[in-house]
């Protein structure tokens, strides 16, 4: 690993000037910009100085994930929003010791977990239902079905970007619509709303004024048509969803309103920035440039790689999607993703399922303590498999255990899944993106473990570049809301401008080819084996009619067993 700061060719720039330019333009404007991040695991609230975006303030809260069937994953709405006040208001009370107030906060901007999908009622603004985060897989039956009637899982992917798949909102509405009675009423009666978390808060924030998202939430959607960037009339009807429960859809960076809760000590501030928070993450990294990639490595690893101006469509599971559009009239810059179901989620399975973990915090020291996973391989498939293969029949496996395998060993073997699910991500991406891709740029909360970070370089032969910023998401979702027309406290041009650079560490590959390829191997013949674990019965005729004699037979069998029962009471009761 080594430690330093960009070079001029490196994608790891920011839109900050000069240390002289930077203090007079502070003093000139004095802005404080305000984030609301709201992730699968974590809300918080963060508070940046503009024009260097220096974080000063923010305070975060962990959200409960509700699990009511194995891969059925709900959240409370109402949680959320509640922890967002808090959060906002734990923030904002540290800006007196440092020498400002709420007033001094210009802008909101709002960064979010995407997919997840909630419906409300319009008229008392209460959830129908709980939120049904992006992973869960009760959709399956959905997708089957929808899959059967257009013959092709890929059969929208020219007008989406996305398969058909559990992960998307669209296959949500349409399993909340036809399984909970209150959100069928509400439909009927034209009062219920849905969106993307992004929509809820928003709708919240403005007591019930704004039912909108912006072009990278409804890019995820399974809903929205790329080029027209509007709900596509083909994919409702498909899907039978009524565009009037739908938000509008805008731009990434503009001014949307006023905050209005008076529950909300925000009330009063504007609402400029709206990003999904992977999209969020790779403006925060500065992957502003085609070819230029990076990867979040949270509950789950997202990497995304910018493709420019010019959507790319993939031929090898890849998702296409909306990467950012900075302003109405702004032009729209694509990316090319592949997502990872599980990855610092394998980690938490090991403490909390299998007890292998005291504290999946303490992975790295565990790992560290074998000198290689031992030939071990670990396919955390709990509900399928995404990017690239998108099997939801996939189940997880550890393979080639032996007598001398330690919990190390599954530990170890638990952080080289994450790597090398991102190398199956990247393989594609390689060949398909069109652009070299010569480096990685890492944030998200596990990017802390180091061991992690130098798997990964010597898993995809790549160097990695870990941003000291940690996460990204909340900064790239900052100078989003500030750069806004009639916000101004930024300017993004990124081939104009003179960019300092920003702080990361550096991880080298210290793994020869043939090295990686022979372990890379391996993975592929472990995930091979993941495939398919589950198999639906399909009812044939034969069976069918076994089950409707057994029925049919059961009053007689029933009456002949009392009858029998009884005899033998009464013999018994003459004997004695």
């Amino acid at each position: 690993m080594t430690d330093g700061i960009n070079g001029p060719s490196s994608s790891a720039e920011v839109p900050f000037r000069s240390n002289e330019q930077r203090k007079q333009s502070f003093v000139e404007s004095g802005g404080l910009i305000g984030v609301i991040d709201e992730g699968t695991k974590t809300i918080g609230f963060s508070i940046y100085t503009t024009p260097d975006f220096k974080e000063i303030a923010a305070h975060s809260v962990e959200l409960s994930v509700i699990t009511p069937q194995d891969g059925w994953y709900e959240q409370d709405p109402l949680e959320m929003m509640s922890s967002i006040n808090t959060c906002a208001e734990e923030a904002i009370k540290q800006l007196p010791d440092l020498g400002y107030c709420a007033r001094n906060i210009a802008s909101i901007g709002i960064t979010n977990q995407r997919e997840t999908t909630i419906v409300w009622d319009a008229v008392t603004g209460k959830p129908l239902y709980n939120a049904i985060v992006w992973k869960d897989i009760r959709t399956s039956s959905t997708v089957e079905k929808i899959v059967a009637k257009v013959q092709d899982p890929n059969y929208f992917k020219e007008r989406t970007g996305l398969p058909i798949s559990t992960y998307f909102s669209a296959l949500k509405i349409c399993w909340l619509r036809d399984n909970v009675p209150e959100v069928k009423q509400a439909i009927r009666k034209n009062r219920c709303k849905a969106g993307t978390v992004d929509s809820w808060i928003v709708w919240n924030l403005t007591n019930g004024a704004l039912h909108i998202t912006d072009v990278t939430n409804a890019s995820r959607t399974l809903l929205m048509n790329l080029e027209t960037q509007d709900w596509d009339p083909v994919l409702l009807k498909t899907f039978d969803i009524q565009e009037d429960m739908l938000p509008k859809i805008h731009s990434c960076s503009e001014i949307f309103g006023k905050i209005t809760c008076d529950r909300c000590v925000l009330r009063g501030l504007t609402l400029s920035g709206i990003l999904g928070n992977q999209q969020a993450s790779l403006l925060g990294q500065m992957c502003v440039k085609p070819g230029q990639t990076k990867n979040t490595y949270r509950s789950g690893c997202f990497l995304l790689c910018n493709t420019g101006d010019t959507p790319v469509f993939s031929s090898h599971g890849l998702l296409t999607t909306i990467a950012y559009k900075l302003g109405p009239n702004a032009p729209t810059t694509y990316a090319l993703e592949g997502s990872v179901s599980v990855a610092g989620h394998a980690l938490s399975w090991l403490q909390n399922k299998v007890r292998l973990l005291p504290d999946s915090k303490e992975a790295e020291k565990y790992a560290e303590a074998v000198p290689t996973s031992g030939d071990v391989y670990f396919v955390p498939a709990f509900t399928g498999l995404y990017a690239p293969y998108w099997s939801q029949t996939a189940r997880g496996i550890i393979i080639g255990l032996t007598q001398f395998t330690r919990k190390n060993h599954i530990v170890r073997a638990a952080l080289e899944a994450i790597c090398f699910q991102t190398r199956d991500i990247l393989e594609c991406m390689h060949q398909e993106c069109g652009h070299e891709i010569n480096k990685i740029h890492a944030d998200g909360k596990l990017t802390t473990n180091s061991l992690l970070m130098q798997l990964q370089a010597d898993t995809a032969g790549l160097p990695i570049f870990r941003s000291q910023l940690m996460d990204s998401t909340a900064f790239g979702a900052a100078m989003c809301a500030a750069q806004a027309d009639g916000i101004n406290l930024c300017k993004f041009e990124p081939e104009k401008r003179y960019y300092e650079n920003v702080h990361y560490d550096t991880f080298l590959p210290t793994t020869t080819e043939q090295e990686r390829e022979e372990r890379y191997g391996k993975w592929k013949r472990a995930v091979e084996r993941s495939l398919g674990w589950v198999i639906k019965q399909k009812k044939t005729r034969a069976s069918t009619e076994f089950y409707h004699r057994l029925l049919s037979s059961l009053p007689a069998s029933i009456f002949l067993m009392s009858s029998f029962a009884m005899m033998v009471h009464s013999v018994s009761m003459v004997k004695s």
